[in-house]
């Protein structure tokens, strides 16, 4: 098994939350061959992004209290097994219903891969320690976004779409035998059963009632909606708009990406000196100035592709500072309840995203101006909560010292 407080431990977390974006990232190329293959409009094929963090959402409403009760490590292996199954439907099915309803079952499965690896953190430190490792696994995991686009355009040319839910079975299964032999057990089955629901139930009370986690959790939800607004409209713009191939678009979205694994490496190396409350204020601004550039990129240039992959740059570096430090602060308050407090973050900011990709998905037109639009107002937002929440979290920074 491998030792806490080693980057070894660091990397296996890591991986096993990149599961989540490979699901996400992988088949996107594959958006208009799905719709012609199964005969869908843009819309339903949106709907399997939807339709996959809805299951996602709720999915860590029970993951999370579970853990708690019966320990990491089993809850994890389970969640695993029911991702593998997930992934197993989508790649055998028959029409969109199918890969939709497919589609929920895999990222309920993924659900539980992420907020357990979050967990594990809290379990295993504290403070800006803690926002330490949420920022190297993000950068870790960011090689996801980078590559599964580009690996999903090539086999979408030379195998067709359903040959990219074979490889993610495959990293599936891997997960499931590295799970079992390296990752340590962080916290012991408790014997409790009587009270696993009531405890649950009083748990997500008491997160939900904390101000500096109802300040982060605005944080952590208004910036994961515009990423996700970029994952749910990029492939069509991309392809449809902008004319890119299946690779080239796996390509674009990837050298994108590339801004969210330099915030993360940034906030990594920054968040030890100058807190995580500050990283998130710098990655705040990175947000709002990077969304309002998708406006004026589609505006001043709307046939160029590098001012907007610029711009989506600059949001997704900022995105790379907040996110993971805001997670962190989340789950700071709770040391005792992390596993319902992971649950209730990623289960607000997955449904939140979930409509937010949904609505993007059905204003979809000839311009890309539906999804930079909810791009930028989601950097509005983020950096507005920001500022307006400093003193709560300040104080609740003060009563953790």
């Amino acid at each position: 098994m491998l030792r806490p407080d080693t980057f070894a431990l660091t990397a296996l977390l890591a991986l096993m939350t990149a599961l989540g974006p490979l699901a996400m990232d992988l088949y996107l190329p594959s958006f208009p061959e799905i719709g012609r293959t199964l005969h869908a409009s843009p819309s339903q094929v949106q709907l399997t992004i939807s339709f996959y963090m809805l299951g996602f959402a709720v999915g860590q409403l029970f993951f999370g209290p579970i853990s708690d009760r019966f320990g990491r490590k089993p809850v994890l292996s389970f969640s695993l097994v029911v991702f593998c199954l997930g992934t197993l439907a989508c790649a055998v099915a028959p029409s969109i219903a199918a890969l939709i309803a497919a589609r929920v079952l895999q990222g309920a499965g993924a659900a539980g891969v992420i907020v357990l690896a979050r967990t594990v953190v809290r379990d295993l430190y504290d403070g800006a320690r803690a926002a330490r490792e949420m920022a190297l696994m993000g950068a870790i995991m960011g090689i996801a976004p980078i590559l599964a686009p580009v690996v999903g355009g090539v086999l979408e040319e030379w195998l067709g779409w359903r040959s990219g839910f074979v490889l993610i079975l495959v990293a599936g299964l891997a997960a499931m035998v590295v799970v079992r032999r390296l990752l340590p057990e962080t916290v012991p089955p408790s014997r409790d059963d009587a009270k696993l629901v009531q405890g649950s139930l009083e748990s997500f009370g008491i997160v939900m009632r904390n101000k500096a986690f109802l300040a982060y959790l605005g944080i952590v939800t208004a910036s994961f909606s515009g990423l996700f607004a970029y994952i749910s409209g990029s492939p069509f713009v991309m392809q449809s708009v902008y004319g890119l191939s299946p690779t080239g678009f796996g390509l674009f979205y990837g050298v994108t990406s590339l801004g969210f694994i330099s915030g993360a490496l940034t906030a990594a190396h920054v968040v030890m000196r100058i807190g995580f409350d500050r990283t998130i204020g710098i990655g705040a601004v990175g947000v709002l100035v990077g969304g309002i550039g998708t406006l004026v990129a589609v505006g001043v240039a709307p046939t160029s592709m590098t001012a907007l992959a610029a711009a989506l740059a600059v949001f997704l570096f900022g995105f790379g500072l907040a996110m993971p430090q805001a997670q962190a602060g989340t789950l700071q308050p709770f040391p005792d309840r992390a596993g319902a407090a992971s649950s209730l973050v990623g289960c607000v900011q997955q449904t939140v995203g979930a409509a937010v990709g949904a609505i993007v998905g059905l204003a979809l037109n000839t311009t890309a101006w539906p999804m930079v639009i909810a791009i930028a107002a989601t950097g509005v937002i983020t950096f507005v909560i920001w500022i307006t929440t400093r003193q709560v979290r300040a104080s609740a920074h003060r009563r953790s010292s």
